[in-house]
């Protein structure tokens, strides 16, 4: 396997957790809803001169943000705002570019077994998709009387970020040759179903924070333990939304105790993961990297507290989510490398084994 593929399959990853990072920014400096066309081509173009600015800004004025939330915005404030969702989208726009490359010259070179190029393919579609959620999700926020986009669909829109980046390091770990696959050492069988459903954990822990970010549930209670005096709040505040099923979805309350309580579920998950592999006999690269997951969810979980007590400092909630990322990127390594080890043969099957063996 060529090097250059597992090169690009990183760099990708590496892009779109620098996407995740501005998307991050745009977000908390309230810039996400500054543009309010979606021009996938011509759109790449900022306004050149100042009768385009002042287009660009009429139509954001339009906007019930602009009435409701920034009813006396500058130009040149506008600008900052301008500035912080054209960076966005153009990054996502040269991600974009940047897999499609690699993966049209993968095709015409020939690199690609048909196995490798349909699962390239597929993320690929995911990309797309996850383009289309974006617009949706501005399409949300200019709707009248919004002043920022729906807390679903910001989920939406990074759950399908953290999917793909999910699969470009599952892929490019297996892919790694001299590191990944024939170096890959026998795990505990506890140590790799438990490093599995630890990456699944961190995904819905990422959504929930997605909804904790959009619902501006983090405002809420900004004390720890507790919750303003209480450790779990009484079911007539969690479960307030009709129907009842709607409140993990928009019952703030509820939104923000269900990411503590996952939070503090992963971190004892991945402490006794990383106490499981520190009891193995194995060593290897699986191991450092249970014991990594273990100080970075941690250190996670150490800086969501300090966040959302600080009130949501732009630069602890920047931090916070770009660690989020971290972790599902070792987490993702984790469960790819974590191969169970094969079940001794007892003494009963081995005659068994051997007669089978034979034929």
């Amino acid at each position: 396997m060529p090097g250059w593929i597992t090169f690009w399959l990183w760099t990708t990853a590496a892009l779109v957790i620098l996407m995740v990072a501005v998307g991050g920014a745009t977000r908390l400096t309230g810039s996400g809803l500054s543009i309010t066309q979606w021009r996938p081509v011509s759109g790449a173009l900022p306004p050149l001169s100042s009768s385009d600015w002042l287009a660009e800004f009429a139509r954001y004025r339009e906007s019930s943000q602009a009435k409701l939330v920034n009813a006396g915005m500058s130009l040149q404030d506008f600008k900052h705002i301008f500035w912080w969702e054209w960076a966005h989208r153009q990054l996502g726009r040269f991600i974009g570019l940047f897999f499609a490359g690699g993966f049209l010259f993968g095709l015409v070179t020939r690199r690609f077994s048909w196995r490798l190029g349909a699962s390239l393919a597929g993320m690929g579609l995911l990309l797309g998709l996850q383009g289309v959620i974006g617009w949706v999700m501005v399409a949300s926020g200019l709707k009248p009387g919004m002043i920022a986009v729906e807390p679903l669909d910001l989920a939406a829109h990074l759950l399908f970020a953290s999917l793909f980046l999910v699969t470009l390091v599952a892929l490019a770990t297996s892919l790694d040759e001299g590191k990944a696959v024939r170096a890959q050492i026998a795990a505990p069988l506890r140590a790799a179903r438990l490093s599995k459903l630890i990456l699944g954990l961190v995904v819905v822990q990422v959504v929930l924070g997605a909804l904790v970010a959009g619902s501006h549930a983090g405002l809420l209670y900004n004390t720890w333990p507790d919750m303003d005096g209480r450790l779990v709040p009484p079911l007539g505040e969690l479960f307030t939304a009709v129907p009842w099923w709607a409140n993990p979805f928009e019952n703030v309350t509820l939104i923000q105790f269900d990411h503590r309580m996952l939070a503090y579920g992963v971190l004892a998950l991945a402490l006794a993961n990383a106490v499981i592999w520190w009891r193995a006999e194995v060593r290897g690269a699986p191991r450092r990297l249970g014991l990594l997951l273990a100080g970075l969810v941690l250190a996670q979980v150490a800086l969501g507290i300090a966040t959302l007590v600080l009130a949501v400092p732009l630069s602890l909630a920047l931090a916070h989510q770009l660690l989020a990322m971290l972790v599902l990127v070792v987490a993702t390594r984790l469960a790819v490398q974590s191969r169970p080890r094969a079940r001794p043969v007892s003494a009963v099957q081995r005659p068994l084994a051997a007669h089978v063996a034979t034929r």
